[in-house]
């Protein structure tokens, strides 16, 4: 057993530190050792927010990154006040953008912000919309990442 449990245990038997740190091994408490390892790992840690290798996707990192997408919406969805639900859906997200009635009875326009709340939107156009709306179905296009938003809010264009 150690006399000591706060101190460095690979002494030799006659009292010789076995460690490659020699005599400065005893000196350092063991729970002060522990806890520089834990800084490094936490600083190391916060360094991988940063760098990440190509085609890795990080759920976080991710979620902050600005991206665009333009999207159509099919099905029973003009004159049942569509247009105004997806801005309110859209404003609540805090996303920006627009939406316009097409000549072909759709919905289309384009929607900016982070990503998962750009997911989060694509899921209401593709399944909810507004109450009296029938969606058939939803297509996005020419989804890309963008370094800052081209609109200051979400407009309906008439």
């Amino acid at each position: 057993m150690l006399s000591d449990p706060g101190v460095c245990p690979p002494l030799a038997k006659d009292g010789a530190p076995s460690c490659a740190f020699g005599s400065f091994c005893r000196r350092i408490p063991v729970l002060a050792y522990l806890a520089g390892v834990g800084l490094l790992i936490a600083f190391l840690s916060t360094l991988s927010c940063f760098v990440r290798a190509p085609g890795l996707s990080m759920s976080m990192a991710e979620g902050d990154t600005l991206i665009s997408v333009d999207y159509e919406v099919f099905g029973k969805v003009q004159g049942v006040f569509f247009r105004k639900y997806t801005q309110a859906e859209s404003k609540k997200l805090g996303l920006v953008g627009w939406v316009q009635n097409t000549d072909q009875g759709t919905v289309q326009g384009q929607l900016q912000g982070p990503t998962s709340k750009v997911r989060h939107m694509q899921e209401w156009l593709e399944t909810k919309g507004s109450p009296k709306s029938h969606i058939d179905r939803a297509s996005f296009n020419n989804e890309k990442v963008i370094l800052k938003l081209d609109y200051s809010d979400f407009q309906i264009v008439k």
